[in-house]
């Protein structure tokens, strides 16, 4: 009995030293921390693209193409709206009652023939003046290369059919006997020397133009804080030998100017003229104006509205009052 106790024990013993070495991690069995077999990939990766060589700059090949691109940007043109539902911030394109709010839809552009029948009929709806005034508002691109503008200028031209009944006054400012003779039988109002410096200073004198010779410009310094954009000029033609062309020019020139950087707005004829008088005086004061930038930077004036004095602007096409270019047969 005791031998089969003895036997039990030392199998109970073996057993619990067998499981004791079992449960201890063993440096024959594999780490945890060893590399783990992966799945092998069996598809083809994307090719990387192969890097274009790089092109050297300043070749021909690439001038041309700099300029075909600079050629395609200056080709592009204004989206035209017309084919849309309706403009952006407004109702629609045209009005389909007679009685609408002017600000709901894009202002109409006449042909000039139109507008000035327009204003005809104008005048004589509202009863007001036959003779009243008729104005031309146009507003200007002054942008030349780089950062340079146009200078704000102040031009006198010769209409074609003057509308003011009396003529300009005009002061000749000369020393020379022979000069102040055929001024004075020309029409000049006053003509003198450096005496009517102190007559115009004290307002005794006042004139619409005032004309000067070269020689006697540096004795008129004092004049220039009075007359300021009246003073003689040679860029406004009013300084120069030929005084007979000067008078002729201020006598019945019409003078406008460039205000507030960009528009002028000046009178160009009477609304009881005739229309072909009046498209007439339009052209050549559109024609002056657009002469004063260089055609290669584009056209001067961007929008024309004309107006009476009574009536409601409306916007022209200015395009018929510049000079056409003949194209020449092949």
């Amino acid at each position: 009995m005791a031998a089969s106790c003895r036997s039990v024990l030392r199998v109970l013993s073996g057993c619990q030293r067998r499981l004791l070495i079992t449960s201890t991690p063993s440096s024959l069995s594999a780490s945890q921390n060893a590399a783990r077999p992966h799945p092998i990939r069996s598809y083809a990766a994307a090719a990387k693209p192969a890097q274009k060589p790089r092109k050297e700059k300043g070749t021909t090949k690439d001038v041309k193409e700099e300029e075909e691109k600079k050629k395609k940007k200056q080709q592009k043109q204004k989206i035209d709206d017309t084919g849309r539902h309706k403009p952006y911030g407004l109702t629609a394109w045209a009005p389909v009652d007679d009685v609408y709010l002017v600000r709901f839809y894009p202002k109409p552009m006449y042909d000039a023939e139109v507008a000035v029948d327009m204003l005809k009929n104008f005048q004589k709806l509202d009863f007001t003046p036959e003779d009243q005034p008729v104005f031309i508002d146009l507003q200007l691109d002054m942008k030349l290369e780089k950062k340079k503008k146009v200078d704000p200028f102040v031009s006198t031209v010769h209409l074609p059919h003057p509308f003011k009944k009396d003529l300009n006054k005009v002061v000749v400012f000369t020393e020379n006997p022979e000069q102040a003779r055929l001024a004075t039988e020309n029409g000049a109002t006053i003509v003198g020397g450096a005496e009517l410096v102190e007559k115009i200073l004290e307002d005794e004198i006042t004139a619409d133009f005032y004309v000067a010779v070269p020689e006697i410009i540096p004795k008129l310094v004092p004049l220039k804080n009075k007359l300021r954009k009246k003073f003689p000029k040679s860029k406004r033609g009013s300084v120069g030998v030929n005084i007979l062309k000067m008078l002729e020019l201020f006598k019945t020139g019409h003078e406008y100017m460039v205000e507030r950087d960009c528009y002028i707005v000046t009178q160009v004829a009477v609304l009881n003229m005739p229309k072909e008088h009046i498209l007439d005086n339009m052209r050549a004061i559109v024609q002056d104006v657009a002469s004063h930038k260089p055609a290669e930077f584009g056209p001067l004036i961007e929008r024309a509205i004309t107006s009476s004095k009574t009536s409601e602007g409306l916007r022209i096409k200015f395009d018929t009052f510049l000079p056409q270019e003949v194209k020449e047969e092949a």
